[in-house]
């Protein structure tokens, strides 16, 4: 993929890079180990201090706003990488996702939630490339009433 390819494809599909991923505290938003790995701490839906939905999938969120969530969590996780590695064109693969959603007790449709965060990053980098491994957890609540909550594992170029 061309120098930048990434950025223009995301702008073409509407979406842009917020200026820095959302959260902070204690922690670090991207850690490369290993041989050219990176894992990306839990990245919400909130996007420049705002967030468009709140509360549990299935009760106050419903699922295709939550699927929307999970396109803003994959666009802070874009952010962390872009501002840790200078560029997304180092991004050699999406290995592994874990998405975690707010939602009832008995809540069983939760992976067509995460489901906007694996569609948008096909479109960006392709199938063989964004298309990871993907667990969805349920859980009953998440920081800041977020709906969606997700984190993943990349690949690097050297």
């Amino acid at each position: 993929m061309e120098n930048g390819a990434v950025e223009q494809k995301l702008r073409e599909l509407g979406y842009a890079l917020p200026a820095r991923p959302e959260g902070g505290g204690s922690y670090v938003h991207v850690k490369e180990f290993g041989d050219g790995l990176a894992y990306v701490s839990g990245c919400g839906p909130e996007l420049d201090g705002a967030l468009a939905f709140r509360g549990q999938v299935g009760a106050e969120v419903s699922l295709e706003e939550a699927r929307q969530c999970a396109v803003h969590c994959v666009l802070n996780v874009l952010s962390a990488l872009k501002l840790h590695l200078g560029s997304l064109d180092r991004v050699k693969s999406f290995v592994k996702m874990t998405v975690f959603v707010a939602c009832p007790p008995g809540q069983a449709d939760i992976p067509r939630a995460a489901d906007g965060a694996t569609w948008l990053l096909e479109q960006l980098f392709g199938r063989e490339r964004g298309v990871p491994t993907r667990t969805t957890v349920g859980v009953t609540a998440l920081a800041d009433h977020f709906p969606v909550e997700l984190e993943v594992l990349v690949e690097l170029y050297k």
